[in-house]
């Protein structure tokens, strides 16, 4: 996924949603980080955007892209990092060769809140697999605000990602206890190792009379055999309907016999699933 006249776009929603003099100010600092090829003034300038630029409650984002425009209202993009991410989008444009590794380097000088913008909006930049060690390094925060820039609601690790990141991203989720539906593309990027990780640390929680979110399940459902199967089978006996609900969910969308054959002596909730009145959605509300 790459988003199409990024800049173009942006530009129309911050002369819509900002003073003449906040864009002149803008347009002056980018001229001149481009003419001149400063890193300290792309840096400077990137920092002090929240402080040259009024934030506003509800901005217009009246653009013709509906792809564009539905991914800043989901991420409830401010006007201040639309500019941030504008400036950036732009010093790529102008030049890639020289403004890629500055602009991967923010993430070494920013603060909490500009590191936040960097990888929510990462995806929109020109050349996005080109900052794929900063965004897997943004894995390793224990900073919910930042992990979640790059997990919630964000299509870059489900592109970009290989299934070991896949994976750690994942399970990183789960120890911090963040909303497992916010990630996207969970279902794509199943993968059997992340199956076997489930399981196994699903086994340590059982073992330590700790709970586990039934959302944490959905990734196996494509890969329900041997010690898999017995899980599902401990779910559906389970007396917490939410996990219940969960392994019959799993068992409904595999492709395994086995599953199959076990969902059919535990039929509780498959008349709800077939009419799409149960799904993984409704499970996370």
């Amino acid at each position: 996924m790459l988003f199409k006249k990024v800049s173009e776009h942006f530009l129309t929603i911050l002369e819509n949603n900002t003073q003449e003099i906040e864009m002149e100010w803008l347009l002056s600092k980018l001229e001149k980080i481009t003419i001149e090829e400063s890193t300290k003034d792309l840096y400077l300038t990137y920092s002090l955007i929240p402080s040259k630029i009024k934030s506003t409650k509800n901005i217009s984002i009246e653009i013709p892209n509906n792809e564009l425009k539905e991914y800043l209202e989901l991420q409830h993009a401010s006007i201040q990092q639309i500019a941030r991410i504008y400036l950036l989008v732009r010093v790529l444009e102008e030049n890639a060769n020289y403004f890629t590794i500055k602009v991967a380097n923010i993430i070494q000088v920013a603060d909490t809140s500009e590191l936040e913008t960097f990888l929510k909006f990462l995806v929109l930049l020109p050349n996005p697999s080109e900052f794929k060690h900063q965004a897997v390094e943004a894995l390793r925060t224990n900073i919910a605000t930042v992990f979640n820039a790059i997990t919630m609601h964000n299509p870059y690790p489900a592109l970009y990602f290989n299934d070991q990141q896949w994976n750690q991203m994942y399970l990183k989720a789960v120890f911090m206890q963040q909303d497992l539906s916010g990630i996207l593309s969970i279902d794509e990027r199943a993968n059997k190792d992340l199956s076997r990780i489930i399981s196994d640390y699903a086994h340590e929680r059982w073992a330590a009379s700790r709970e586990i979110d039934p959302y944490f399940w959905r990734p196996t459902a494509g890969f329900i055999e041997e010690g898999l199967l017995l899980d599902m089978g401990r779910l559906l006996n389970s007396e917490n309907i939410l996990e219940r609900k969960a392994a019959s969910l799993c068992c409904y969308t595999s492709k395994s016999e086995q599953a199959k054959n076990l969902l059919a002596k535990h039929p509780e909730f498959m008349n709800e699933i077939a009419s799409g009145t149960l799904g993984w959605e409704s499970l996370a509300e």
